[in-house]
């Protein structure tokens, strides 16, 4: 049974910081592509960040420089830092996990974590 169980969100005030963590079972984990996405309120969910299982790394333009997405196959586990937090940035927030089988493609979503940012 896979499972993408996130964690680390939270309560921080504008310009603060929190990182993210997502841990990975039930794949082969060196193989997934990974990425964290996110979902405000009556908005569309978005692309944040994605790591390959390269390490090759990819953000939306409204964190590039604020967020970093690293990734440590040892543990299964992909974080985001998350620094100079905005309000905009206020969402939940969802670890996905790709993978291209030889029959079909993987794609996984962690339950997500509520990120808030308010003074």
């Amino acid at each position: 049974q896979v499972q993408l169980v996130e964690s680390g969100g939270g309560l921080v005030q504008p310009g603060g910081s929190l990182r993210l963590s997502c841990a990975a079972s039930g794949i082969i984990f060196s193989r997934y592509g990974m990425g964290w996405y996110r979902q405000a309120p009556g908005k569309q969910r978005e692309l944040v960040a994605t790591i390959t299982n390269g390490g090759t790394t990819n953000y939306d333009e409204s964190v590039e420089g604020r967020f970093t997405i690293s990734r440590d196959n040892a543990k299964n586990t992909v974080y985001l830092q998350m620094n100079s937090l905005k309000p905009e940035d206020t969402a939940v927030y969802f670890c996905n996990g790709k993978g291209v089988g030889i029959f079909r493609n993987y794609d996984y979503w962690g339950q997500g974590t509520q990120v808030t940012v308010s003074s």
